[in-house]
C-alpha cells in the first residue's frame, strides 16, 4: 500500500497534538511563546551544516519544519491561513523572483539576478501596507547587533548614503577579530553589555542615515 506523502501526515500530528485531547504543551503555545524556538532551531541547523552532518542536518531540518507547521496549524485556527497557502504563496514567489528562468529575461551575471529581484520585490509591495519606501527599510530588529550592523551598512552603501571605509593602513581578519574580541571584553568589565551599546548605536546610526536620506 502506497503511503501518503509525509507532509500530509506530519499536518495531520500537528492538528492531533493541537486538539482538545491532544497534548496540553502544545495546545497552550502561542505565535508568541513559539518565536524564540524558530531561531533556535536555526542556530542548531547551522552548526550541524558546519560539522559537516547529514543526519544531523535532516534532523535539524525537520525541526525546524515543525516550526512551520506549528504556526501554520495556529494560524489555520484562527482562520487567518494554513500550510497549502504558504507553500503556494513561497512557490509562485520564487517563479515570480526568477523570470530568467521560468520566464523570457535574459541576464549575464549574478548582479543582474539580485538587481531583477530587487525591483520585482519592490514592485509586489509598492502601494500596499508593506512597502518600503527608505532604502534602509527591512532589516530585521531582532537580528544579532553585529549581523544588524553589516545589513545597515551594506544597505546604506547601496543607496549611496555612505562611503566605504578606507583605513589608513592595512588590518589582517585575525588582527580585525581580536579588536572585535578585545571591544567586548572591555565593554563586559565595564559592567556593559557589548550587545546592547552596539544595537543603541545602530539605532542612533539608522536616525542620522534617514534624516540623511529624506534631505
Amino acid at each position: 500500500m502506497k503511503r501518503k506523502p509525509a507532509i500530509e501526515d506530519l499536518l495531520k500530528v500537528m492538528a492531533r497534538l493541537r486538539s482538545p485531547t491532544g497534548c496540553p504543551w502544545d495546545r497552550e503555545q502561542d505565535h508568541m511563546t513559539l518565536r524564540r524556538h524558530a531561531i533556535e532551531e536555526v542556530y542548531e541547523l547551522i552548526d550541524a551544516i558546519e560539522a559537516g552532518d547529514d543526519h544531523e542536518m535532516a534532523e535539524e531540518l525537520g525541526d525546524l519544519l515543525l516550526q512551520v507547521v506549528f504556526h501554520c496549524q495556529m494560524a489555520k485556527e484562527r482562520g487567518a491561513f494554513d500550510f497549502e497557502k504558504v507553500a503556494r504563496q513561497i512557490g509562485d514567489k520564487l517563479i515570480r523572483r526568477h523570470p530568467h528562468v521560468f520566464g523570457n529575461t535574459k541576464v549575464k551575471d549574478v548582479d543582474e539576478v539580485w538587481a531583477n529581484w530587487e525591483k520585482i520585490k519592490h514592485a509586489e509591495k509598492k502601494g500596499t501596507r508593506h512597502e518600503r519606501p527608505s532604502a534602509l527599510d527591512g532589516i530585521p530588529k531582532h537580528l544579532p547587533a553585529l549581523l544588524r550592523a553589516e545589513k545597515l551598512l551594506k544597505k546604506a552603501r547601496k543607496a549611496n548614503l555612505l562611503a566605504d571605509v578606507k583605513p589608513r593602513r592595512k588590518v589582517s581578519k585575525s588582527a580585525l577579530a581580536k579588536q572585535l574580541f578585545e571591544l567586548a571584553h572591555k565593554a563586559q568589565a565595564q559592567g556593559w553589555c557589548a550587545e546592547e551599546l552596539l544595537c543603541d548605536e545602530i539605532k542612533r546610526r539608522e536616525r542620522a542615515l534617514r534624516r540623511q536620506e529624506a534631505r
